[in-house]
């Protein structure tokens, strides 16, 4: 605790009991030389009932009837903390319920004037209350020091701002408090940045005894109290948004910082701005109420209400101390996890708009993908996945992992994947995408380095081609449920320098799924890469079965299987994870043809188009499907020097695809009235559902599609 809130109690402390910690309060050993003399401001005892006696107050054992006290002064032996009713530690376990039944603090002091009733049940926290179940006031300076000690770090614990306003009101309740309202501003201000617009507190949270507890009073006076069912929530009572108006008495009050209570002139002003119309009705007579400012490092973030039933002792002008302890470690914690909340709202954005939002839909493949940051606070990673259609309906499937946890291996990850969408653009072979990518790595900095995995599948020929850089191999499924994992060249990391990557092409049958992952999959602290690609192996083969040899397992249901197989210590590192399905394109749904690049080369293409059209029964698309063939290829052949090619791919649209040698891309433009050409790309964008032209390394392709009736 704060050094500067212990120097205000006069307290002592004597040597801690053998095999208790020392941290704790309940090792703690206090003893007070003096009895402590009654505060004035300590209600009278009520009528009819005997004042306590001074042993009572001073830890003593009181006379039972029948014996004879001495006169003379005793001497008070050392009590331990927790163990006698004068010294209690509050309880600090959260409760995941806010209207559950807590256990009554230990040793809280008896109420003057009462005494127990003989033969009362304990408690849940095996410690006997005062009459009505309520717990009293604690008495001594001792008492407030080890609360306020217990309940801040109670407070220290949370993290996150809901977790601190719950330690708040957890800590409070009962022990200093029998009721607890949290006001803050809405929205909370983050850092140095200065709000706009009028200053707005929102009820965040409220806190009090169930109402099991003593169903015959409550905060209401008596004249006003309705059933008890009707105060299950302070929340209905209260208002929810409270504008604080400049120069009003509730801006003085927050401006001045220090807890006030409620009969105070300046509280009796501020509190029914705060709590609305109705909120006066809770507030008890006299010193039951505390009202405190929560002030962060730079301004006021709010404020917190403190109620005690009227049948309860009221608040000592030392319980303001208590209150300013707790409303400034509490509003400490909340500006911390504001700015907390924050980073990590940056981080994990930062991470997950370098990654693709949506997955493409290309032809003759399904895919599937899951990102999973690091269970550790630090959730920057390097980790990342696309997928890239290229020219031929072929895409691009890439995985990898920059080295490190940190905001700038996620920045290089970023650029990383946008210089490996470049290169997919060029359509460059595997190996030659990962070399560049080394290159780029090693403009990046010398100790930027990172795995990579690039494969390209082909729906037509049903092949792929891969070229690894230091990444874990992928796993294939067979469409019959056997697991393999692919042999593939290892290669070095990107960023080494130097070293040659290697690309084979493997058959990708139809009705088989091709998983790739980053190393946080299938390593951890508990486990090596190949006992994990092992386990990743035979989780896929057994989820296979599960479908049947016939079947394939469904792509979704399948990433939610293998993030399965993770245990409890396997969450160090982020996952990313991309699975594609291989439908591939039937061959009697490919129509391809060469086309010599001279005059007559538009109309064969027309007459080829049309047979093609009718085989398939999309008659219905002829004259639209003749006229863009007829303008695309004239296009080609006009500066072609090679054979131009046409593709014609029926799927769920029909794509046509003309290449040719020259790797000038054409550009649509707008032509004039006297210009004789320069309409063809005009009619195919009017036309075509969708189109587009890639730069390929021989040349380029045009393609446009149609939806098929």
């Amino acid at each position: 605790m704060d050094s500067k809130g212990v120097t205000e109690q006069p307290t002592s402390f004597e040597r801690p009991e053998t095999g208790v910690d020392p941290a704790e309060s309940r090792g703690a050993l206090v003893r007070t030389s003096t009895p402590p003399a009654p505060h004035e401001n300590t209600p009278p005892h009520p009528p009819g009932a005997a004042a306590l006696p001074a042993q009572a107050r001073t830890g003593e054992t009181p006379s039972t009837p029948g014996t004879t006290t001495p006169s003379g002064p005793s001497k008070e032996p050392p009590v331990i903390a927790g163990n006698g009713p004068e010294h209690s530690q509050p309880s600090v376990a959260a409760e995941p319920d806010a209207h559950r039944p807590r256990p009554v603090p230990e040793a809280i002091p008896p109420q003057p004037g009462t005494e127990q009733p003989p033969g009362s049940a304990e408690r849940r926290s095996g410690q006997s209350l005062a009459p009505g179940g309520r717990p009293t006031p604690m008495r001594r300076d001792g008492d407030r020091l080890r609360f306020v000690g217990a309940a801040t770090r109670r407070i220290a614990r949370g993290i996150d701002l809901d977790e601190i306003v719950m330690g708040l009101c957890r800590a409070t309740v009962p022990t200093f408090s029998d009721a607890i309202l949290v006001y803050l501003r809405d929205p909370l201000p983050v850092g140095d940045e200065r709000p706009t617009g009028p200053v707005v507190l929102r009820l965040r949270r409220t806190d009090r005894i169930p109402e099991e507890r003593d169903s015959d009073t409550g905060f209401l006076p008596a004249q006003q109290q309705p059933e008890p069912t009707e105060l299950a929530e302070l929340s209905a009572v209260t208002a929810e948004l409270c504008e604080v108006r400049p120069g009003g008495a509730l801006a003085e009050v927050l401006r001045g910082v220090r807890p006030v209570f409620a009969d105070a002139p300046a509280a009796r002003a501020a509190l029914p701005e705060l709590l609305g119309d109705d909120g006066e009705l809770i507030i008890p007579d006299g010193q039951r109420a505390i009202l405190a400012p929560l002030r962060g490092r730079r301004r006021v973030i709010g404020a917190a209400v403190f109620l005690r039933r009227p049948e309860r002792l009221a608040f000592e002008p030392d319980d303001l101390l208590v209150a300013a302890q707790l409303a400034t470690h509490s509003a400490l914690g909340i500006d911390k996890a504001v700015l907390y909340g924050r980073e990590a709202y940056i981080a994990d954005e930062l991470q997950r708009t370098m990654l693709p939002e949506t997955l493409p839909r290309p032809t003759g493949v399904r895919l599937a993908s899951r990102y999973l940051p690091a269970a550790e606070t630090a959730r920057v990673g390097g980790d990342w996945y696309d997928a890239i259609p290229l020219p031929g309906s072929r895409v691009a499937l890439v995985v990898g992992d920059v080295m490190g946890h940190s905001m700038t291996s996620a920045a290089i990850m970023g650029q990383l994947r946008t210089t490996a969408q470049t290169l997919a653009g060029l359509d460059l072979p595997p190996q030659e995408v990962l070399h560049h990518l080394d290159e780029q790595a090693q403009r990046l900095g010398t100790d930027r380095m990172a795995t990579c995995l690039y494969a390209v599948y082909d729906p037509v020929s049903h092949r792929i081609t891969i070229a690894n850089a230091g990444h874990p191999p992928p796993v294939l499924l067979h469409l019959g449920g056997r697991a393999e994992v692919l042999r593939v060249p290892a290669g070095a990391p990107i960023g080494v320098g130097g070293v040659d990557f290697e690309a084979v092409e493997l058959d990708a049958p139809a009705g088989a799924t091709l998983l790739l992952y980053t190393d946080g999959l299938v390593e951890s602290r508990l486990r090596d890469v190949w006992t994990g690609i092992e386990q990743l192996r035979e989780k896929l083969a057994a989820t296979a079965q599960l479908t049947g040899p016939d079947h394939p397992p469904p792509l979704e249901a399948l990433c939610d299987e293998v993030l399965d197989m993770l245990g409890p210590g396997d969450r160090d590192d982020d996952i990313a994870l991309l699975a594609a399905r291989f439908d591939g394109i039937a061959p009697s749904d490919v129509a391809y043809w060469f086309l010599e690049p001279e005059d007559a080369a538009p109309g064969r293409a027309r007459r080829l188009a049309r047979r093609a059209l009718a085989r398939w029964g999309l008659e219905e698309l002829t004259d639209s499907v003749e006229l863009l063939v007829s303008e695309v290829v004239t296009n080609a052949v006009r500066y072609a020097s090679r054979p131009v090619t046409l593709r014609l791919l029926r799927t769920d649209v029909l794509r046509c695809e003309v290449g040719d040698d020259v790797p000038q891309l054409p550009r649509l433009r707008q032509a004039r009235a006297t210009d004789e050409g320069g309409r063809g790309l005009y009619l195919v964008n009017r036309l075509a559902r969708r189109w587009g032209a890639t730069r390929l390394s021989t040349g380029k392709v045009v393609w446009f599609e149609l939806n098929r009736g």
